[in-house]
């Protein structure tokens, strides 16, 4: 059952997603619009520098960098690792396509990992360790809370540091 929980956060998701340059803010809606989106319409751009390069991101609704709900999409290239880490609030994804595999717990053992195909759903609870890998070109749907954040069980493995040594 606990493999079931997790996340991309990753991918968690990850998520933190969007800040694809204001392309959040043009996507939100409000409660009384009705708004259609499909594959052909995303705007990829890339991932917040919380996450690995490589990624691309595209909002669908909301914005990440403010208070409120949104959701985005992932898309990960083949063997996209993201090291274990945390985000302060509830995180919920859905494997679009590709292959995806999370694991629960503060150290990145693929041993640990369970492989999510198209359509498998993932909830994982504010503050649980988790970390993830695609097994090839992925995109996950990410649904959250704003703000975004992602923090790194182990600061070495921040992207963020990384820049900055």
């Amino acid at each position: 059952m606990k493999t079931i929980f997790f996340a991309f956060g990753i991918i968690s998701v990850a998520a933190a997603l969007v800040f694809a340059a204001g392309e959040a803010q043009s996507t939100a809606t409000s409660a009384t619009e009705h708004r259609v989106t499909k594959p052909s319409d995303l705007k990829w751009g890339e991932a917040p520098p919380g996450l690995p390069a490589s990624a691309k991101v595209a909002a669908l609704n909301g914005d990440p960098t403010q208070a409120g709900p949104f959701t985005v999409r992932l898309k990960a290239p083949a063997d996209y690792k993201v090291m274990p880490h945390t985000h302060p609030t509830d995180e919920r994804l859905t494997v679009i396509s590709g292959s995806f595999r999370i694991g629960m717990g503060e150290r990145f053992d693929e041993t640990k990992m369970q492989e999510m195909g198209p359509g498998s759903y993932i909830v994982l609870p504010s503050g649980m360790a988790h970390f993830a890998k695609s097994a090839k070109e992925s995109i996950v749907q990410i649904d959250s809370e704003g703000p975004f954040q992602i923090n790194y069980v182990n600061p070495a493995d921040d992207p963020r540091n990384a820049k900055t040594q």
